[in-house]
């Protein structure tokens, strides 16, 4: 089965997967290649890291999203050097207009008509229903999950949700792990290599009781409105996908901070680890909005996309603001 691969939580696998495709969110990792792709100046580590990802396999479409200038420049190198077929999908930044959500379910059904250029076949209405709702238990049975597992294999939980589907969910062997003070991790999407953050804290004394990051549990949507499936399932798929993920890109964002809030004091955090890409310009804004708004003490961790997200320095001051929190 082709895959179709992409890491944007605004994508939505249950649409691919009607089609008769692969969804496969990945997270982004280093594969120590020396192509050409990895010396293209002014690219950002996690898309450059994705093209290389993409570049690894065979037979897969490649889904770009337009959430941030960099993917809309993988976009075009992806197109430009490579034989993946590539689809841009244009994700509005704005949302609570008619015509925002308009955009949105035509850009989904415009994505539907690449993937059958692409192989895919047209789904059925009962195809499409029967897979949101496996997605949809599946999604359930993750989130009851959190407070079981250590925040590292809370993220390979998500991280293999994304890439296998809800099919491979109850098959994933973890064991829970219990740790003292509860933080949150919160800002742009982790490499796989910044997982590394996640073990670390916790064996420094930490517990990260909420990942809000793009690829941990705010990359996930709501469940689906049973009643409304019944009625429109596309319009209530387009629903769900695009106000329901909340991000620092939409404007407003303060859906975020809402989200936010309640998770944050339903998990009784303490503190907060703010990661984020040293490229990515909209989470480097939020540092300051986010800690003139919430009454926690932040951490503020700078990703360079090179491995070096968990050095003796990075170490130390996640063990300093542990301590701190004591």
């Amino acid at each position: 089965m082709k895959k179709v691969i992409y890491t944007c939580p605004y994508v939505s696998a249950e649409w691919i997967a009607a089609y008769g495709l692969k969804p496969c969110r990945i997270v982004p990792y280093s594969n120590g290649t020396n192509s050409g792709i990895i010396r293209t100046e002014g690219l950002c580590p996690y898309v450059r890291d994705f093209i290389n990802n993409l570049n690894e396999k065979e037979e897969c479409i490649a889904v770009f999203t337009t959430l941030c200038d960099q993917m809309r420049r993988g976009f075009d190198i992806v197109t430009s050097r490579l034989d993946t077929p590539a689809f841009l999908m244009n994700i509005p930044s704005t949302w609570q207009t008619i015509a925002s959500q308009k955009l949105y379910l035509d850009e989904l059904k415009r994505l539907g008509n690449f993937l059958v250029q692409s192989g895919g076949k047209t789904p059925s209405d009962e195809t499409l229903a029967e897979g949101m709702l496996k997605y949809n238990k599946a999604r359930k049975s993750i989130l009851e999950m959190n407070d079981k597992l250590s925040a590292l294999q809370y993220a390979q939980l998500l991280e293999q949700f994304g890439k296998n589907g809800p099919d491979e969910v109850g098959r994933m062997g973890f064991s829970p792990c219990c740790s003292s003070i509860p933080l949150a991790i919160v800002g742009s999407p982790l490499l796989k290599h910044d997982f590394e953050i996640l073990e670390i804290t916790e064996l420094l004394g930490g517990r990260i009781v909420l990942n809000a990051t793009e690829n941990g549990e705010r990359g996930l949507c709501s469940p689906f409105n049973k009643r409304k499936l019944k009625e429109n399932l596309l319009m209530e798929l387009a629903d769900t996908y695009f106000n329901s993920i909340h991000d620092a890109s939409r404007r407003p964002n303060s859906e975020l901070y809402k989200w936010l809030k309640i998770n944050l004091v339903e998990r009784e955090v303490k503190g907060i680890i703010f990661h984020r890409n040293i490229w990515c310009d909209i989470w480097h804004a939020e540092l300051q909005r986010l800690k003139d708004w919430i009454d926690l003490p932040v951490l503020d961790i700078e990703s360079t996309g090179d491995n070096q997200s968990t050095n003796q320095n990075t170490i130390n001051r996640i063990r300093a603001f542990l301590e701190m929190l004591s």
